[in-house]
């Protein structure tokens, strides 16, 4: 396994924080980040964060904010100040609201004393099929609503964008290499996809580009999560090797 491997995936916490800092303590030394959602959040608040920042995780933190542009702002400002390596906003709020949140994640990370966190603009939701977008008025399919909505978010300063693995090669091909793209909706061959309407494995993922995987149940539902978490892994570092990415 190399480093960037191991940097390219993250834990999908959502779990009870117990068990999920369980579970991180038993994978960590597989996966660099440890994703905080809305359930861990909603829950314990702040707490949750500063819980995994205590056991050395690099911290995710996945609130998907939409709100109006002061509203995300202020949340926004929280959030760096925790600490948190990552977080995400809504693209479909608009330039107006991406850009308040990239301007209160680093005022308020400055004020204290910490590294501002990278913005990461969720473009279309995995869960999303071609037949639901249509049905909430975005038009094109996913990869033309995703390919518009990450134009807006960077245009906005946006550091990165969550899109489904099957957006990520037309994504990089447009953007370019220094967008950051996180993929969700990741399963292993032979897994059950869930909700998750445009999943793809580990592998698909790396070779079209990807930066960051997060990999939630498969590996928090197996039997041996530490065995779950190594394989996904070793997958990563064999398709980086395969798509050019050098040897960490």
């Amino acid at each position: 396994m190399t480093d960037q491997a191991r940097e390219s995936v993250a834990l999908a916490a959502d779990l009870p924080l117990p068990e999920a800092l369980a579970v991180y303590e038993r994978v960590a030394s597989q996966v660099g980040w440890a994703k905080v959602g809305l359930s861990l959040f909603v829950e314990h608040g702040p707490a949750a964060v500063e819980a995994f920042l205590a056991r050395g995780a690099r911290v995710f933190l996945d609130l998907k904010l939409h709100d109006i542009p002061n509203t995300v702002e202020l949340a926004a400002a929280r959030a760096g100040a925790l600490g948190v390596g990552l977080l995400t906003v809504h693209a479909s709020g608009g330039e107006a609201m991406v850009a308040a949140a990239v301007r209160g994640a680093r005022a308020g990370a400055q004020k204290a004393g910490k590294p501002a966190p990278r913005i990461l603009a969720v473009t279309v939701l995995t869960s999303f099929s071609a037949e639901a977008l249509a049905e909430v008025g975005l038009e094109g399919g996913p990869e033309g609503a995703a390919m518009r909505l990450a134009r807006l978010a960077r245009k906005a300063g946006a550091d990165g964008l969550v899109c489904s693995p099957r957006e990520v090669r037309p994504l990089r091909e447009a953007l370019g290499a220094d967008v950051f793209l996180c993929t969700p909706g990741i399963r292993p061959a032979g897994a059950a996809k869930g909700d998750q309407s445009r999943a793809e494995t580990p592998a698909f993922a790396v070779e079209a580009g990807a930066s960051l995987l997060v990999v939630g149940r498969p590996i928090y539902e197996a039997q041996d999560p530490l065995a779950a978490a190594r394989a996904i892994t070793a997958e990563v570092a064999q398709a980086r090797l395969s798509a050019g990415h050098p040897r960490g």
